[in-house]
């Protein structure tokens, strides 16, 4: 099970990561564009992915990794279930969302692209 404290560490171990209230959410930003939010009430994080990568990792098993239930989810916002993900499937989960939005030079840095 991910925990409140392993979340925020895979989290903010990107490159210029930053944690902020969203809501009554967490939400765990690079240059001030949100990647990811934690919701503890619910066991719930909520990451941005493209619509690929989302298909993609998804397909994994849909009781753990969906899409939001609403337009957002047309974007790419995708619901993780932290009492049932592993810590490698997120730290990946993680990687894809950072990369989502990170500006390229960043993205690089964690080895992918990004979508500037």
């Amino acid at each position: 099970m991910i925990t409140e404290s392993i979340f925020r560490e895979l989290a903010l171990s990107f490159p210029e990561s930053t944690e902020a209230p969203h809501f009554e959410k967490t939400s765990f930003r690079v240059k001030n564009k949100i990647f990811a939010t934690l919701d503890l009430k619910n066991n719930l994080a909520c990451i941005r992915l493209t619509p690929i990568d989302q298909d993609v990792l998804s397909a994994f098993d849909k009781q753990i990794i969906y899409p939001v239930a609403n337009k957002w989810g047309k974007q790419g916002w995708t619901l993780i279930e932290l009492n049932k993900v592993r810590n490698d499937l997120l730290k990946d989960i993680l990687t894809c969302g950072y990369c989502t939005v990170a500006p390229r030079k960043l993205a690089e840095q964690v080895g992918q692209s990004g979508n500037q």
